[in-house]
């Protein structure tokens, strides 16, 4: 049996449950990190000595890091589904990946963080309004590529597609300001129609 440690509104645990759900795979998941358990205590630092979530078991073999995650499920679990075998189409479509954990994650969390998760009073309308006007920008790079292509993984769904999909799904639900940008918007619309996208990552924003 899969087990994952991390609450489900965490965006990089949502990655995991999704590729496990893409997959068809049985998981048991366990609340970790927020109000749920303390993430420094010896038992979870033994499992993931960073103190952060997710963390995967598979039998014996322990796993952090969510994209690594995501790709070691693809590539153990999904070889006629999410695994994608020649090197340059896996490699082109695992840079979306890492892209969006280097580059969109920090204008994210300034975004959501300060709108979601901090008390009116006490946010900083600037440091939002700045990071709205990077995702923006960044937003316009995955639609460029997306009018060339149906996924960011290439013509099918894959694991490319799955970083940016759970940072979309906050991006396109709150109430700022955005671009029209329609390829994007295609590419999104398509996420939400999968069983796995409406089960694991359209739980509402918290």
């Amino acid at each position: 049996m899969l087990k994952v440690w991390g609450r489900n509104n965490s965006t990089n645990v949502k990655k995991v449950l999704w590729c496990l759900e893409e997959l068809g795979l049985s998981y048991e998941r366990t609340d970790a990190g927020g109000q749920y358990s303390d993430l420094s205590s010896p038992e979870y630092r033994a499992l993931n000595p960073n103190g952060l979530i997710p963390c995967l078991q598979d039998d014996n073999f322990i796993l952090w890091e969510s994209n690594t995650i995501v790709r070691y499920l693809a590539a153990q679990y999904g070889e006629n589904a999410l695994y994608l075998a020649d090197a340059q189409v896996r490699a082109s479509a695992e840079k979306w990946m890492d892209w969006a954990s280097t580059s969109v994650v920090e204008p994210f969390k300034a975004v959501f963080i300060g709108l979601v998760r901090t008390a009116p009073e006490r946010q900083d309308k600037a440091k939002i309004a700045q990071g709205i006007k990077q995702l923006n920008t960044l937003m316009a790079i995955a639609d460029a590529a997306l009018s060339q292509q149906n996924f960011l993984s290439g013509d099918k769904f894959g694991i490319g597609d799955i970083p940016l999909g759970c940072l979309a799904y906050a991006w396109f639900n709150l109430a700022i300001e955005r671009p029209e940008l329609p390829h994007l918007q295609r590419w999104y619309y398509d996420l939400t129609q999968r069983a796995a996208f409406k089960k694991v990552i359209d739980i509402g924003l918290s």
